[in-house]
């Protein structure tokens, strides 16, 4: 990253912590927040604020180009001071790690259709790739996939149901993963569509993602041949190039979050007064605060070192995953410290750390839980063994 891209980026990152601070938190208490994310009207009107400020989806530059990894970290942890940080400047997922994907991916004509909405913050989109788990579809393994795409002349024809998919209720398009003959297809799709037919919007224990997360059938869904994305039968490539950058942006996010978690938390602990004294010169709380110090600055530091890795032009997959594992646990840890620094206004609804608690907690399990990632760096250290005996 160059110190002119440095630069850049933290100044957007200024303009956009003060924006979150000024105008985004106090909705925070927004009759709007529901179980199930911001209402569509609160969507709009965040959007409009950043508009008038000239902050939508400001790690994409006026002349179409991407700040690099390494400042798009700096952006998105100030977007992340709030949950709704991110909704409001539109880095929010699934749509950043879909207009990454279409960036990288989509036709001249697809990116007009498709991606200019998205960036102009004017449409939602989904990723439709994970299956339910009671009929044996695809999760953390993606070659467990059971919807299927045929082909009929020049249109393509996909059946299967979808579990979990973020923001499909109230999204304009939908990426579907299918299965084909080689292997799988990326489908692009106007939504709402007949064929595609949300069953029930699940209660999941965060609700920071406008339209939540639904569990899906599809029914017969026709797509033109021109509105498949990238090749046919290299879905699974595809879903890699979206796959680490998206990884690492939700570490970006949360890390946001967590540190104004710890803000809320270390405040109170300096003002509250129990068996004589401020919470914070009890050694009990007075650690866990600089435990959490602690893990921000080391989750930190492991995001930007991934961000490097990919900004180098490397697939970053093992580094994404370590620096998955490391920051969600981390934050975890953080937000975890904060609930109980704070006793009983930690775990209420009078502060916004009890949600963030919550997002955290589920941001362990989205893209790849804890455990797969380490799976898969044991299979990686396994074949780095055999290659080096020879």
């Amino acid at each position: 990253m160059t110190n002119t891209s440095t630069q850049s980026a933290r100044d957007i990152a200024v303009r956009v912590e003060a924006f979150v601070r000024e105008t985004i938190a106090p909705y925070e208490r927004d009759s709007r927040c529901g179980a199930h994310g911001p209402s569509a009207e609160l969507v709009a009107e965040l959007r409009a604020h950043a508009r008038a400020v000239g902050l939508m989806t400001p790690h994409i530059l006026t002349d179409g180009s991407h700040l690099d990894h390494a400042g798009t970290a700096i952006v998105l942890r100030a977007a992340g001071l709030s949950p709704l940080g991110p909704v409001a400047i539109n880095v929010a997922a699934p749509d950043e790690g879909n207009m990454f994907l279409l960036g990288k991916v989509a036709t001249a004509e697809q990116k007009e259709r498709f991606l200019k909405p998205l960036i102009a913050g004017e449409a939602r989109s989904a990723f439709f790739m994970t299956e339910p788990a009671d009929e044996g579809g695809a999760g953390s393994d993606p070659s467990m996939m059971k919807t299927i795409a045929r082909q009929d002349g020049n249109h393509w024809v996909i059946d299967g149901r979808k579990a979990f998919i973020t923001g499909a209720d109230g999204a304009a398009l939908g990426i579907v993963m299918a299965k084909t003959e080689h292997g799988a297809t990326l489908f692009l799709v106007d939504l709402p569509d007949p064929a595609i037919r949300i069953e029930r919007v699940l209660d999941t224990i965060d609700s920071s993602m406008p339209g939540g997360h639904s569990i899906v059938a599809i029914d017969g869904l026709r797509v033109p041949a021109d509105q498949i994305l990238g090749e046919p039968d290299q879905g699974f490539r595809y879903a890699q190039v979206r796959l680490a950058p998206a990884r690492l942006t939700h570490c970006m996010r949360w890390h946001g979050g967590a540190t104004r978690a710890n803000e809320i938390a270390t405040a109170y602990a300096c003002r509250r007064q129990a068996f004589g004294k401020p919470l914070i010169d009890h050694e009990g709380v007075g650690f866990m605060l600089a435990e959490n110090l602690i893990d921000l600055k080391q989750a930190e530091l492991m995001i930007d070192w991934c961000a490097g890795v990919l900004d180098s032009g490397a697939p970053g997959t093992t580094e994404s995953s370590m620096t998955k594992v490391a920051v969600s646990e981390a934050l975890m840890r953080v937000a975890d410290r904060c609930v109980q620094v704070m006793g009983g206004t930690g775990v209420s609804g009078d502060t916004i750390v009890e949600q963030i608690f919550r997002e955290i907690r589920a941001f362990r399990i989205y893209d790849g839980p804890t455990e797969v990632h380490k799976w898969s760096l044991a299979k990686k250290i396994k074949r780095d063994a055999a290659a080096a005996r020879g």
